[in-house]
């Protein structure tokens, strides 16, 4: 079986928790009582953190645990407009505290519509899952690892991944966590999109990449729509394709901020907040 693990500051204890409720809607109750949630936070107070905690249970996981954990030492942060250091924990997940064979990594910005624990099948037990970056396709075709394609350009071309959704095996780990951290240390005139840039570089060097279909981290683009077409010369996509089993909302504007247009996947997102509400209000959580 698996563990859900997400990482959590204050700022973010709600999107997780309506994240969280969506990995949840689309599990089977079994399923769900035999799988797992695992939590690094470096900001929720221990008040917070029973919060997160009741809730995950009332969802129907039936494991609940969470660890404070410092970012990586060597965190290069090249890009902090609207993400702290916190972004860094996802390396710090082990198997001991996972007590699972695989880890579902799981973004606090995604909204989750469909059963996230299958690409877990056909999963070498060697590689990675996860899902090219719809804005940041392939280095040097992008602006992301830059100096790479010059430095060596036989990697031109490669697929460069999100980090949002990641489908670990538990024995890669640890290669995982040390390879992102000689990257910080060798390769930091690279990174330009921070924790991201450094797993690509480790997945560039050590072929641990295993790709994963792209309905499990479609990027939701009408929000940029609005300001500009941009999008419609990145995407390799019609940009209104909607067959997203996992929507993420990449960028500065957030769909429980109030300032964020009301877009259609915006309006969905929003009705699950508004259930997780409910649920916590009953709960006396908040």
């Amino acid at each position: 079986m698996y563990a859900i693990g997400m990482c959590v500051d204050a700022r973010y204890l709600l999107p997780a928790l309506v994240t969280l409720g969506s990995v949840a809607d689309h599990l089977p109750v079994a399923e769900r009582r035999e799988s797992a949630v695992r939590v690094l936070t470096n900001g929720l107070s221990p008040g917070q953190a029973a919060v997160m905690e009741s809730f995950a249970r009332r969802c129907g996981f039936g494991s609940f645990d969470l660890r404070w954990q410092a970012p990586p030492p060597d965190s290069v942060m090249a890009d902090a407009a609207y993400i702290s250091v916190a972004t860094y924990l996802r390396f710090g997940f082990t198997p001991g505290f996972l007590d699972r064979p695989f880890l579902i990594y799981v973004d606090a910005d995604v909204h989750v519509r469909a059963d996230v624990s299958a690409p877990l099948d056909g999963l070498p037990a060697d590689r990675i899952g996860a899902v090219q970056d719809e804005f940041n396709p392939a280095v040097g075709q992008c602006p992301a690892l830059p100096g790479v394609a010059e430095r060596w350009p036989h990697l031109v071309g490669r697929t460069y991944f999100n980090a949002g959704m990641l489908w670990v095996p538990a024995p890669m780990l640890a290669p995982m966590r040390t390879g992102v951290q000689q990257a910080l240390v060798r390769g930091r005139q690279y990174i330009k999109h921070n924790d991201q840039c450094a797993l690509n570089l480790w997945l560039l060097s050590s072929g641990a990449a295993h790709p994963v279909g792209p309905v499990f981290n479609r990027f939701e683009v009408d929000r940029f729509l609005q300001r500009g077409d941009w999008v419609r010369r990145v995407l390799r996509r019609p940009v209104t394709r909607r067959d997203g089993h996992v929507v993420h909302f990449v960028g500065g504007q957030k769909p429980w901020m109030r300032s964020c247009p009301g877009t259609e996947d915006v309006r969905a997102y929003r009705q699950q907040m508004h259930r997780t509400l409910r649920h916590l209000a009953r709960a006396g959580a908040l």
